[in-house]
């Protein structure tokens, strides 16, 4: 026994150093997951402002530029294409995009798709654009709003440019042409190049069908490339306004928490990618120097742990004998105790434990303002009972209710108690009368259901007779005898109805 006390407090001592060990660990991993939370939080803020400022850019960028069509158009409307008003035009033309860096060039084509004058510095009679896209699509479309199409090599400088072009309409609503304005991908490149996305990140800018205008990195094959298989399109742009999605590249095997976001006035959408590995570089150094660090205090806890449990245990020793006889006292103190609070017939608490546990949740219900019910029970003509079977099947026949009615303790603070003789209580504190009136039925009909024989009783078994009495609202000047009261008054009722029935 000596050894089972001087092994226990070593255990317990060595646990402590187990758990101070596991717990410093514990909370540097918690620690370390809640950096990387962080990290990965203010990362998908960056990607979801990034991509709104891209859009906006993008917006910003494409509505100067259709803003030049629309002065343009009203121009043509108002001083024909005369070769005078073609010269001032010209030179307007020139100002604007000397003016506006975003713009490669503005042009204007005639019905069947000649250029009738442009920004540049000398006009080419021998182009036609009647077979670019743009023109193809106006021709084809009465709408006159503005049309942004697929990107295209410009045939006047050889550059990618992205297009914004409107219809031009005769007096007669006839097709009388197109407006183009064209923006260099340069511009773009500039602007996406003041962003940091890493080494493996990624900027996209793309037509809501699905076509590549500009990419970063800069890849020649990527513009005007269709990419209705990638899953940022198919799953995520293709159906939503803006959001974020976790992506893993079928190319490079990198994984982007990707941001995307439509244009608010033109049918294009962004997107932001950055690479997760480099998001979390920092953090993987940070972890790793937390980890050494950690290890390093842990294995030197764990040695004064170590010499801790061994100081411990040697007091143990000395200490184990007396330990062992306080045990033994108090062991026969409780036991003493359970025995002076319990009915020696049925196990339940008598009605001393009673007494005390009614007066305490009394108080308790005053403080806590919550109601408090008390379910009386009484054996349905127990003294014909003892009459007819003897006394020592009356004690059985206790027994057996005293363990049903034990079922209706339900939670901690309930209390089945015998109250005296063959009648029973039981304690429900915070419980209301509906409540308790239920818990009754139950006892009523499990005691019913032993089906313990009684003659002398109408249905020939042994029934019980309950009153349910609660108090919703215990006030102070309240006592322990006015719910014990009420509670009576049920019971007498229940009797007086003819028993085997609850009272309320």
């Amino acid at each position: 026994m000596v050894h089972y006390k001087r092994s226990s407090t070593a255990l317990l001592a060595a646990a402590f150093v187990l758990l101070a060990c596991v717990a410093i660990i514990g909370l540097d991993i918690w620690r370390t997951w809640q950096a990387r939370v962080i990290e990965e939080r203010e990362a998908t803020v960056s990607v979801t402002n990034m991509a709104r400022a891209l859009a906006q850019h993008a917006d910003d960028t494409l509505k100067e530029a259709d803003t030049v069509l629309v002065g343009l158009l009203e121009r043509l409307r108002i001083d024909g294409t005369g070769p005078a008003a073609l010269e001032r035009l010209h030179r307007l033309l020139a100002v604007q995009v000397k003016e506006l860096p975003q713009l490669n060039g503005i042009f204007v084509y005639d019905s069947q798709g000649r250029w009738v004058v442009n920004s540049q510095p000398r006009l080419d009679n021998t182009q036609n654009n009647a077979d670019r896209e743009y023109f193809i699509y106006h021709r084809d479309h009465p709408d006159d709003g503005p049309y942004i199409g697929s990107p295209v090599r410009s045939r006047s400088t050889g550059k990618w440019i992205a297009t914004v072009s409107r219809r031009v309409n005769n007096a007669d609503g006839s097709f009388g042409g197109v407006v183009l304005a064209t923006v260099d991908m340069a511009y773009f490149q500039r602007f996406y190049d003041s962003f940091d996305i890493g080494k493996s990140g990624a900027i996209l800018l793309a037509l809501n069908r699905g076509t590549i205008v500009f990419r970063r990195p800069l890849r020649e094959d990527s513009i005007g490339k269709s990419m209705a298989d990638a899953a940022i399109y198919r799953d995520h742009a293709a159906r939503h306004a803006s959001g974020l999605a976790v992506i893993k590249s079928s190319q490079d095997g990198v994984e982007r928490i990707n941001g995307y976001r439509h244009l608010d006035a033109f049918p294009l959408f962004v997107s932001v990618a950055l690479s997760r590995d480099e998001i979390f570089a920092e953090w993987r150094a940070d972890a790793y120097m937390h980890m050494i660090g950690v290890l390093l205090l842990v294995t030197g806890f764990a040695v004064m742990g170590r010499r801790m449990v061994a100081q411990i245990d040697k007091r143990s020793i000395a200490e184990n004998e007396a330990n062992e006889a306080r045990a033994q006292v108090e062991k026969l103190n409780q036991t003493l105790e359970r025995l002076a609070l319990q009915d020696g017939l049925t196990g339940l608490a008598n009605r001393r434990q009673f007494d005390v546990a009614l007066a305490r949740e009394m108080s308790r219900a005053v403080r806590s303002g919550e109601s408090l019910a008390l379910i009386m029970i009484d054996v349905d003509r127990f003294k014909l009972y003892n009459d007819l079977y003897g006394h020592l099947s009356g004690d059985e026949c206790l027994r057996k209710v005293g363990k049903t009615i034990l079922s209706g303790e339900r939670r901690p603070g309930d209390l089945a108690a015998r109250y005296g003789g063959e009648e029973f209580a039981i304690i429900l504190p915070d419980c209301d009368a509906a409540g308790a009136t239920a818990i009754a039925e139950q006892i009523r009909l499990a005691v019913r259901a032993q089906q313990i024989e009684h003659a002398a009783n109408p249905d020939g078994i042994v029934t019980v007779s309950l009153g349910v009495g609660c108090l919703p609202e215990v006030k102070r000047e309240m006592s322990v005898r006015d719910l014990i009261g009420v509670a009576d008054q049920a019971l007498y009722r229940a009797k007086g109805d003819g028993r085997d029935r609850v009272g309320v």
